[in-house]
């Protein structure tokens, strides 16, 4: 089989540059279209971590040379941004992996947390990229909406004891995250001198990841309560997450099983951290009961399996190969 070309609209950010890093390497998927708003450069020297490695030109986004030039394309745009490329898209036969928020959420939700939407027809259509959950409508589908990535360290997390969860108990969510997960455009709160030797909540308890990691668990948003934390880190996400649960089971065991045919979780009987998961789209999971409280800890990289990593293995189940191929698994270690 030949390889399939793919396009990257939003080259400029740091998940533009992981999938850009993963995809000039990927066994089956041709990088043939490169873009951001700007154009009129090369990937080396929008990203010069790249010279010697890819000099693939850097266009300004245009949907009639986008079409032509792919099969698929991953849009690594802001929110709002993101649903104003992809209705043309879809009109003219690609497929679609959107990293923004714009498709995750159905329609009153969304506006709720983010703005008007003004591509409720695909919004229908589109499916959560989320393998572990749905892989099967993963395969046939032409927009996949990726995962927050604290939703999907959340999610992974808690799912496999949702069925022994006490029914409207609180879900309490600490996570902590590196300051990548920001962007690129600075701020006051992502300042060198405000981050370096520092830690601090931010948003804490509305963050719109919330509705997104209740509306995926099936509880209501109230139920819910998310907190995030900025750390003086690069990359990296652990999340904490506490629930109440009923019935005599082994918390290891469940997890075990729950996951015993994913490719990109590892259950684990210590403590995870985020070094044995940056650079890879791994999940790392442990658990640990005491009484009726169950204490989950998930890790995974906010840039890969958060948002560039998950991106191309969703692409992989869109295209009909395995979810793991061309994905990194290799730990940046030490």
């Amino acid at each position: 089989m030949s390889a399939i070309n793919v396009g990257v609209i939003g080259a400029s950010g740091y998940t533009g540059l992981e999938l850009v890093k993963i995809l000039i390497k990927h066994p089956k998927f041709n990088l043939s279209y490169v873009a951001n708003t700007d154009g009129n450069t090369t990937l080396d020297k929008l990203h010069p971590s790249l010279n010697k490695v890819c000099d693939l030109e850097v266009k300004k986004a245009e949907f009639d040379e986008c079409a032509a030039s792919c099969e698929l394309v991953f849009l690594a745009l802001p929110h709002q941004t993101a649903m104003a490329y992809v209705k043309p898209l879809i009109e003219k036969g690609l497929k679609v992996v959107d990293l923004s928020a714009d498709y995750r959420l159905p329609q009153d939700i969304y506006e709720e947390f983010y703005c008007p939407h003004t591509d409720t027809k695909n919004l229908e259509h589109a499916v959560y990229g989320l393998p572990e959950l749905f892989a099967k409508e993963l395969k046939s589908a032409k927009l996949v909406a990726n995962p927050g990535c604290f939703p999907t360290s959340a999610i992974l997390g808690v799912l496999p004891f949702m069925s022994r969860r006490v029914k409207h108990t609180p879900i309490i969510v600490d996570s902590k995250t590196g300051v990548s997960g920001a962007g690129k455009k600075l701020s006051d709160v992502t300042h060198f001198v405000n981050v370096n030797d520092n830690l601090f909540a931010y948003n804490p308890l509305m963050h719109r990841h919330a509705p997104e990691i209740a509306h995926k668990l099936g509880v209501d948003f109230d139920e819910v309560h998310f907190v995030p934390h900025l750390c003086p880190l690069t990359r990296g996400m652990l999340s904490s997450v506490y629930i109440q649960v009923e019935g005599d089971f082994d918390a290891y065991a469940v997890l075990e099983e729950f996951y015993k045919d994913a490719k990109h979780v590892r259950v684990s009987k210590n403590p995870v951290d985020m070094k044995n998961v940056a650079g890879t789209n791994f999940c790392d999971i442990y658990v640990k009961r005491k009484g009726n409280l169950l204490f989950v800890s998930s890790a995974i990289d906010n840039l890969m399996r958060g948002a560039s990593s998950a991106a191309v293995a969703n692409a992989n189940l869109m295209m009909g190969f395995d979810e793991d191929l061309g994905v990194p698994n290799i730990a940046y270690v030490p």
